[in-house]
């Protein structure tokens, strides 16, 4: 009888750790902040006030500058992806808004990544206004819908140059799928992003805004200076704007 009683306590015993085992492997989940930081020459922007100079030698002062980051994926060192819910997934950076250059996300799975990726934009799949209910209040009021079209500005650039002061404005944006100016990028990590259950950790993105006029092209504003549905200038500024995103830090 005593060695029955032994046999039934040590097969409870096994399932219990069995139990707890599995408990153990339950996943879990952490949040992050995206910092955007917009900047020329390492400094932060200031609009309005503070005048700069391009590679063509125009000098310019920023009045206005938004864009949208869309579809952020956090990717593992194997390649494993985690893709935050697309429906929650759009966001509008605006300079003079300081809270909307803190993206937060929440309910990422618990690992380590080494990379990022997001896009400038809108893509196909949700546009024009396609199942975004959430988001387009936010772009009407912005000033991010074309008045005359259904459709996003990817980015609102706008501002004066040059000794009178003549204004500029750089709208770029997708016009059906004939011109398709959404971009993404992928930003490797400086260090390992490590979430862990119930902590938040920031992910610093800077944004070298004066790479909009001098990148992989360069743009004159004496050329032209108000762009919007342009097929060959709104392309080439659209993969400019590709290029000027960076990430600083990674703080666990």
């Amino acid at each position: 009888m005593k060695k029955f009683t032994i046999i039934i306590f040590t097969f409870l015993l096994v399932a219990s750790c069995k139990n707890d085992d599995g408990d153990s492997s339950e996943p879990t989940f952490g949040n992050i902040t995206l910092d955007f930081k917009n900047t020329i020459d390492n400094n932060g922007i200031e609009l309005t006030t503070d005048i700069y100079t391009n590679r063509s030698g125009e000098i310019y002062k920023i009045s206005e500058l938004k864009y949208i980051i869309s579809n952020v994926v956090l990717i593992k060192a194997n390649g494993e992806e985690f893709k935050y819910p697309v429906d929650e997934g759009y966001f509008l950076i605006n300079e003079e808004v300081v809270d909307s250059k803190n993206i937060s996300l929440a309910d990422i799975p618990s690992g380590e990544y080494t990379k990022i990726k997001f896009g400038i934009g809108v893509d196909q799949s949700k546009y024009p206004l396609n199942g975004m209910a959430n988001f387009i209040p936010t772009a009407e009021e912005s000033g991010m819908l074309w008045s005359w079209s259904a459709g996003y500005k990817f980015i609102k650039f706008e501002g004066t140059f040059g000794t009178s002061d003549s204004p500029f404005l750089i709208h770029v944006g997708s016009h059906g799928t004939a011109l398709d100016n959404y971009k993404e990028v992928t930003l490797d990590l400086p260090s390992t992003l490590t979430i862990s259950a119930s902590k938040s950790q920031e992910v610093a993105v800077n944004a070298d805004i004066a790479k909009i006029f001098d990148s992989t092209n360069t743009h004159s504003l004496v050329t032209k200076s108000d762009v919007q549905v342009d097929p060959v200038l709104a392309p080439q500024i659209a993969e400019n704007i590709s290029t000027m995103f960076s990430v600083t830090s990674v703080t666990n």
